[in-house]
């Protein structure tokens, strides 16, 4: 069973600056993805985790972003705003503190007050009186796009506080410390498309895929420790579900429970779209199932075949064996997706409670949500 996290000197206020030291892509040619395993070296921090906690990661833009943005603002790249630490160069400030891949409402509504009368006032303020139209009109826009559209220039002074500030984001580490010691793993998939004519990333998910040059130590770091999402005890029986990315903090339970000698059994669903593309540490879950740290693996590749299939429906034809894991003891993980495919395996845990726990739906729902989520505490998710 795993223990808290200790608390570290480095924290979000202050996070620790790490060291990219591997990335490589974990789909192969051909697949509609782009998912990454990124290795993060904590160097002499001192940091500990556990498996199940979360590696904090504050980004930045690429350079060529903001060299894109500050013609169109008018302003120079020296140009130099007060900080509480002292001048800095508005180049650096909006490389490091500024998100810049989206578009504020605020900076729109702040262009159309200094936009002059006429068409161009009349055909922004349409689209900013309409909710609907506001929101699609900020989702697949940066400040380059909409300035070529409205052109005008700003002081820094008047841009800054129009812009949203970078906050970090949280992702499920991969890694198990006793497997890794020193290192953080974590399974990136890269948000990359093209809007407007032009090409661009996921902020914190394009900065670690493809922003960071390896070895150089200023990725700023730090662990979220989780709450809930915890290991049982080394003779306890999980059920991992997890999808896509979803697969690691599954990768780092099963690292761990291998090297503690665990004496539970781990089943896991993982799911991705092609089976000879998608298949995310096919060879290292391979050679877990000969080794028996796996006890069973299946899988749900959605666009092998003329259906889609996916995690859930694996769950429903394997609903016998999941029922008899559960009421033998069995804890259920899931991790992923929560709009829909967190929802859609609920849901599966619903109608198995019904089908082979001879439940009626009402009590069925009670078993998932309460007696196993809540009493039982068996039901732990990951969901973002």
């Amino acid at each position: 069973m795993s223990t808290p996290t200790p608390p570290s000197v480095y924290n979000r206020a202050n996070p620790f600056k790490a060291q990219i030291t591997a990335n490589y892509s974990l789909t192969s040619e051909g697949s509609a993805k782009d998912t990454r395993h990124v290795v993060v070296n904590l160097g002499e921090s001192g940091i500990s985790y556990v498996p199940g906690d979360s590696l904090g990661v504050v980004p930045r833009n690429f350079p060529s972003v903001v060299d894109e943005l500050l013609p169109h603002l008018g302003l120079a790249p020296e140009t130099p705003v007060d900080q509480p630490t002292g001048p800095v160069a508005l180049r650096d400030l909006l490389i490091n503190q500024y998100v810049l891949n989206r578009v504020s409402k605020k900076f729109v509504k702040g262009l159309l007050e200094k936009l002059p009368e006429g068409e161009k006032k009349t055909q922004l303020a349409e689209i900013v009186g309409n909710e609907e139209a506001f929101d699609d009109y900020v989702f697949t826009r940066d400040y380059t796009d909409v300035l070529i559209e409205y052109p005008h220039q700003f002081t820094a002074q008047e841009f800054l506080p129009l812009a949203n500030k970078i906050a970090p984001r949280l992702y499920s580490i991969a890694s198990s410390p006793k497997a890794h010691p020193g290192e953080v793993h974590l399974t990136i998939a890269v948000v990359n498309y093209t809007t407007h004519g032009r090409a661009k990333y996921g902020l914190a998910s394009g900065y670690l895929g493809h922003g960071q040059e390896p070895n150089k130590s200023e990725v700023p770091v730090y662990i979220q420790p989780t709450k809930h999402f915890h290991m049982p005890a080394n003779e306890a029986n999980i059920i991992m579900v997890g999808p896509g990315t979803g697969i690691a903090p599954f990768r780092a339970f099963l690292e761990h429970r291998a090297i503690e000698g665990a004496t539970g059994q781990s089943w896991l669903f993982f799911g991705d779209q092609k089976k000879a593309t998608d298949f995310l540490y096919e060879n290292e879950f391979s050679a877990m199932l000969e080794k028996g740290t796996l006890t069973r693996l299946d899988t749900a590749f959605s666009r092998d075949q003329a259906e889609k299939i996916y995690v859930q429906n694996r769950m429903q034809e394997n609903g016998a064996e999941l029922w008899k894991w559960l009421k033998e003891g069995a804890y259920f993980y899931v991790c992923g997706d929560a709009k829909r495919m967190a929802k859609d395996v609920h849901q599966k845990l619903i109608d198995i409670a019904q089908e082979h726990g001879g439940l009626s739906p009402e009590a069925a729902k009670e078993y998932v949500e309460v007696t196993l989520a809540k009493t039982e505490k068996r039901y732990l998710k990951d969901v973002y």
